[in-house]
């Protein structure tokens, strides 16, 4: 039963520390015709596998962000506004992230290695 106790206290202690160290990613679409996905104030172009946190601001009914990937396909809904949070791991390979009723041109990549 001690054992059980342990592991469990252990447990506790490793997963939010795990999700502490995942760097953030900001996204924002809205509330003009734009869309932006950034580590700080740096653009996303380029990033190393592995877990995420990424912090969508969705500022206009108008418009969804969709994160599309290997083994990601994520988005926010449209008609509404609003933020949502997304713990995700990144594989490698190429990102893209688009309006989708603007996808012609509201849209980004970036890849993963």
């Amino acid at each position: 039963m001690k054992l059980v106790a342990l592991v469990a206290v252990l447990a506790a202690l490793i997963v939010p520390s795990a999700l502490a160290s995942s760097p953030t990613l900001t996204g924002t679409v809205g509330p003009g015709f734009t869309i932006t996905l950034k580590k700080g104030t740096a653009p996303v172009t380029k990033l190393k596998a592995g877990t995420y946190i990424f912090k969508i601001s969705d500022k206009s009914n108008l418009h969804d962000f969709h994160l599309k990937g290997p083994g990601v396909n994520k988005t926010t809904s449209t008609p509404k506004k609003g933020n949502v949070t997304w713990t995700l791991t990144l594989k490698k390979g190429k990102y893209t992230f688009v309006c989708d009723p603007h996808a012609t041109f509201m849209k980004g990549s970036f890849t993963v290695s």
